[in-house]
């Protein structure tokens, strides 16, 4: 058996993305002015139900605003996962603060058990912050990254975040379209629930506008000076005075147009990624060494990457597998490297990485777009089998 070459994951552009994206350009609002960066905004808000969005150029620099909108100074400190894309990272040394790596459990998201352990044992609360005993610096912040669109246990991180007066930065580049169907948190949207959660857009996201992002929020204020610092932080339009370091990340009306044609399909998109899934998990679970990544039962996930995990009783290991499919034209690729080992962050400072490594060591992921055919699905699968 043969076949075309599979992606792991590209954009599905059937809907209105072209009647959209022309509109703009004949109307020759093609910068970050015009109608379709509003409306997307206001129209990705209303989905989440978040009191308001700003959008920006990517998720990057959406973290970049939200750790500054949140109150992370230079050298603050920022606990991070380290299973994660080193983007969900960076930004905490743009703005010349140090992250401290945390391990993941077995959703793959940070650990809350060892969250809670770090904190309690290897910190102090003195005076309403939580002040690290090595380096003697605050800990102002948690990243927390929801991976492949699962949620990570939100209600433990909150809790512990309240209690340590830390704020909450949500990572949901992963994970429009997310939300919890049990618990404390029933119907809240990835995203929704911390003090400022980030979408991305970029090509490989279950909604694209080519590269693009959105900051969300259900703090007025907080969202009030996001906009102000992605649009160059101008106190006077008309005279060009600025009352604060700003910068150029407002995203462009033609990515806006292609986004809010996007974001009609994300309901159709999300019942594709679930049926493909369930369709994938039927078979593999008859492979003996291999399972399929589960998401979190109380929540309906995006499931937006599908990952295969290879025990030591499958024929390959991760890196023989990925060499095997790339052969029969199936792109994969592994996780993540983890991020604490990483040259930047080598001297950066990690707790107890145990689960992390686990997984960097036997994760695959494979194909998952919502343009995927059952005929590509079932050729997959049978190259697995072999």
């Amino acid at each position: 058996m043969d076949s075309k070459y599979i992606p792991l994951s590209v954009p599905n552009l059937k809907g209105n993305e072209l009647k959209y994206v022309t509109e703009a350009v004949k109307t020759e609002w093609v910068s970050t002015a015009g109608k379709y960066v509003n409306d997307f905004e206001n129209k990705l808000a209303e989905y989440v139900d978040s009191v308001g969005a700003v959008s920006c150029q990517n998720g990057t620099l959406g973290l970049h605003i939200s750790l500054i909108v949140c109150g992370v100074k230079r050298n603050d400190e920022v606990i991070v996962p380290t299973l994660t894309f080193i983007a969900a990272v960076n930004p905490v040394k743009y703005i010349n603060a140090e992250p401290i790596f945390m391990d993941c459990d077995d959703s793959l998201c940070i650990d809350p058990i060892k969250l809670k352990q770090f904190c309690e044992k290897e910190c102090e609360f003195i005076s309403e912050k939580l002040i690290n005993k090595k380096t003697k610096k605050h800990i102002k912040a948690i990243i927390v990254v929801h991976i492949f669109g699962n949620m990570a246990d939100m209600e433990k991180i909150l809790e512990i975040a309240q209690y340590y007066h830390l704020n909450i930065i949500e990572d949901a580049t992963e994970a429009l379209g997310t939300y919890y169907t049990k618990g404390k948190y029933q119907d809240k949207f990835a995203g929704t629930l911390g003090d400022v959660g980030v979408y991305s857009f970029n090509g490989n996201k279950i909604i694209t506008t080519g590269g693009g992002g959105m900051i969300v929020s259900n703090n007025e204020s907080l969202l009030k000076i996001a906009k102000h610092l992605t649009t160059q932080a101008k106190s006077d339009e008309l005279y060009y005075t600025h009352d604060m370091i700003g910068y150029n990340y407002r995203m462009t009306n033609l990515q806006a147009a292609l986004g809010l044609a996007q974001l009609e399909q994300l309901e159709n998109f999300v019942k594709i990624k679930n049926r493909n899934y369930d369709i994938y998990a039927k078979e593999i679970q008859n492979i003996n060494g291999l399972a399929l990544f589960q998401f979190r039962e109380d929540t309906r996930s995006n499931k937006w990457l599908y990952g295969l995990i290879c025990s030591n009783e499958y024929k390959m290991n991760r890196d023989e597998l990925i060499k095997y499919l790339a052969s029969k034209n199936i792109q994969t690729r592994p996780i993540w490297g983890l991020i604490h080992v990483q040259k930047p962050y080598i001297i950066s400072q990690f707790y107890k990485i145990e689960r992390a490594k686990y997984y960097w060591d036997r994760v695959v992921n494979i194909p998952c777009s919502t343009n995927l055919t059952n005929k590509e699905i079932d050729y997959i699968i049978y190259c697995l089998k072999l």
